[in-house]
């Protein structure tokens, strides 16, 4: 695929899709990575002098219609912070006036379009939609890698109809999962965490048959524990991926480690002052992991050359269940600094690193949570194979 370094951008209109779905509280966002990272792709197209730079994004999950609470201006105030320049807003991304009102602006204009889920042909894939949107530039750059898994009109209905390259932000994404894949150093160490095993079955089975070990926490651990016959009170269990999950587990000639010990509670707002070895009593909730386990883990880690994470350990909001997410950061971050490669998946696993204030001592973090877990379990993504057509 061709990238930003391989196309001239003097004089042209520029149409970047990035993803600006950042977390918001209170009418403000509560975290700009997400903009941040998209801010070298910015800077790289505004050096190169274009006619006009337009952005498109979408935030939250509106169901197809304007929705007030997911309108994309509340990013603009950090979005001119991060720049240091003016940013045009508009109100619809396909209304009847929104391209007369962009061909208005001033030479070397920075814009930003409204929701793209505003209307429901984005996740639609509507080729009309794709063609209004891509009728604003006469190139398109994509860096939102975490929608690349989604065949969306922003995604891939635009490169139909514009010449197309990848932003930094993509091509940094690919470079580090693609080695993941190719030849990462050994020993190869995966961590899996979050709820839900249903949700990563393709993942783990891809990945074992890659890596050296398998490090499961989370509340999808309490599945594999419970198809072992262990007892895990009233841990959030899915009943009917158990066999799944036997069989995977029967697969993984020892690779897969769960769980030895848990932190427990009778809820998940007053934690017991102690752990439980082994099993968890009726009851209780299984809500981190236990020192045992962390134990267990860091001697996997610490001698690992590569190493690739998704989800958090525990329920790592309440920040008396967050240890056993913490103490991985920091070993993975340990582990780093004496010349591992390390590469953190989407979602919960970066709100988790950056609450340990570790996120620069990893290798890369990804952007994208789904993304990064469809590209690791080697599915193709069609936002990127969009950008291989000629």
């Amino acid at each position: 695929m061709k990238t930003l370094n391989d196309i001239d951008l003097r004089d042209k209109r520029v149409l970047l899709r990035v993803d600006f779905n950042a977390p918001v509280k209170n009418g403000e966002v509560s975290d700009d990575t997400r903009l941040s990272a998209h801010i070298p792709t910015i800077n790289s197209i505004l050096k190169q002098r274009p006619r006009a730079l337009i952005l498109i994004s979408h935030l939250g999950r509106p169901k197809g219609a304007p929705t007030p609470e997911f309108s994309l201006k509340v990013v603009l105030p950090n979005l001119r912070k991060l720049l240091g320049k003016e940013v045009h807003f508009f109100e619809d991304c396909a209304g009847n006036d929104t391209k007369a009102g962009l061909e208005k602006l001033p030479a070397g204009s920075i814009s930003l379009l409204e929701n793209l889920r505003f209307h429901s042909e984005e996740k639609n894939n509507d080729e009309n939609f794709a063609r209004k949107l891509a009728s604003y530039g006469d190139i398109f750059i994509q860096d939102a890698f975490a929608v690349a898994h989604r065949a969306h009109a922003s995604t891939t209905g635009i490169p139909k109809f514009l010449p197309s390259a990848a932003g930094f932000l993509i091509q940094k994404e690919v470079k580090y999962l693609s080695e993941l894949l190719k030849n990462p150093e050994r020993p190869f160490v995966a961590v899996l965490g979050g709820a839900k095993v249903s949700t990563k079955i393709s993942v783990m089975k891809s990945l074992l048959s890659k890596v050296d070990y398998l490090l499961v926490g989370g509340a999808m651990s309490y599945t594999f524990l419970k198809a072992r016959g262990i007892n895990t009170g009233l841990s959030l269990v899915e009943d009917d991926f158990l066999e799944k999950a036997k069989e995977i587990d029967k697969a993984s000639v020892g690779k897969l480690l769960l769980p030895v010990d848990h932190l427990i509670s009778k809820s998940f707002e007053a934690p017991l002052e102690n752990t439980v070895t082994f099993e968890i009593p009726d009851g209780f909730y299984g809500v981190d992991i236990g020192p045992q386990t962390i134990g267990k883990y860091e001697e996997v880690l610490k001698n690992s050359k590569t190493i690739f994470w998704n989800g958090p350990m525990g329920i790592f909001e309440v920040r008396e269940f967050s240890a056993g997410t913490r103490r991985i950061a920091e070993i993975i971050a340990e582990a780093t600094k004496s010349g591992a490669v390390s590469v953190a998946g989407g979602g919960d696993s970066v709100a988790a690193i950056k609450k340990t204030g570790l996120a620069a001592d990893f290798s890369h973090i990804s952007t994208g949570g789904g993304a990064s877990l469809e590209f690791v379990e080697g599915r193709l993504l069609p936002g990127i194979e969009a950008l291989k057509q000629e």
